[in-house]
């Protein structure tokens, strides 16, 4: 009698573990299943829309020609899903385009050049597969050629106000040898001579009719299509405010036209360390500054107290609407 209560006892845990068991499977397909709804329901993607009109420092892009159109459509549609890059290019502008605006501006370049400093290093100090570095992607022979000092101690590609001071020497040669502010753009990918050559080759004068390499033809479009998100950003997707951005931070500069033996020294005689020094002059590149030529170099420095971070955020604009946008912040559900 109690074997038999046993194996009776034995199949009703039996069946409650098989019946636990089945329902918490049933319970996971179905917690997938709502998952996947989920997706299905809330997941979409677009197309981001041409603009019916771009333009390139004033010279039109003939976007009626249909290669033109979808070539400067996939740049588009690449600047509007590599979000994370797109965001960081606001930021950084806010703060770099103050300095490169007036430098392009007193050497009369297109504003529109600034945007191909993003385009060739998205406003940081990268260094390319070909040793091109700085914001304005110079390499050592073309930054000499330039007026830029590069050497063991002082690389000034890494100087933005004297790199952008040498890209606008540049432009200024490619115009007055393309007289097309677009073939120039165009030159700083492929070279002057490059360009030159393919133009006199294929014997014509516009960008829009020239057979080049992939890098060189999408060039032109990737400056295109950043100009028009960064001009139109919540037509794309966008949604930034100003105070999203990275703040300009206040400073000061110390010329010396002496040797430094001891840059870490040089730095906490001004009341910062070595990385802050080298930080806000990249150009820097060894422990001292030999200088034996008696040169004048400027150091910028932040101010007292500048580096931190809040006092810095409460200093952005507030505005109730996005950045290049009239949308209001409260009407966006």
């Amino acid at each position: 009698m109690r074997e038999k209560i046993k194996y009776i006892i034995g199949g009703i845990l039996l069946v409650l573990v098989a019946g636990f068991f089945i329902c918490w499977i049933a319970e996971k397909k179905d917690l997938g299943r709502d998952y996947r709804a989920l997706f299905y329901k809330h997941y979409r993607i677009f197309t981001p829309e041409v603009p019916a009109q771009a333009d390139f420092a004033g010279e039109k892009t003939p976007l009626d020609i249909i290669y033109v159109r979808e070539s400067f459509e996939r740049e588009i549609m690449a600047n509007t899903f590599m979000q994370s890059a797109t965001i960081m290019m606001f930021k950084r502008a806010n703060r770099w385009f103050p300095v490169i605006e007036p430098i392009l501006k007193k050497n009369n370049i297109p504003d529109d050049f600034k945007f191909l400093a993003i385009a060739e290093s998205n406003l940081t100090n990268a260094v390319s597969p070909s040793n091109a570095e700085g914001f304005w992607q110079f390499i050592k022979p073309t930054g000499q050629k330039y007026g830029l000092e590069i050497t063991e101690e002082v690389d000034e590609r890494y100087n933005v106000e004297k790199a952008t001071e040498a890209a606008c020497r540049y432009f200024q040669e490619s115009y007055s040898k393309f007289n097309s502010w677009t073939l120039v753009a165009a030159s700083y990918n492929r070279g002057i001579d490059g360009l030159a050559r393919a133009v006199e080759n294929q014997k014509v004068t516009n960008f829009y009719d020239l057979y080049l390499v992939e890098e060189t033809a999408r060039y032109i479009f990737r400056i295109l299509a950043i100009k028009e998100v960064y001009n139109h950003p919540v037509k794309y997707g966008f949604f930034l405010r100003e105070q999203d951005f990275y703040p300009v931070v206040p400073t000061y500069s110390i010329t010396v036209d002496t040797a430094i033996s001891d840059l870490p020294d040089f730095a906490f005689k001004q009341k910062v360390n070595y990385r802050i020094l080298r930080e806000f002059n990249p150009w820097i590149r060894r422990y001292n500054l030999p200088n034996k030529s008696g040169k004048r170099y400027t150091f910028i420095l932040p101010v007292q107290g500048a580096l931190d971070y809040e006092s810095l955020r409460k200093k952005m604009p507030a505005g109730e609407t996005f950045f290049h946008d009239s949308l209001k912040i409260n009407q966006v559900h």
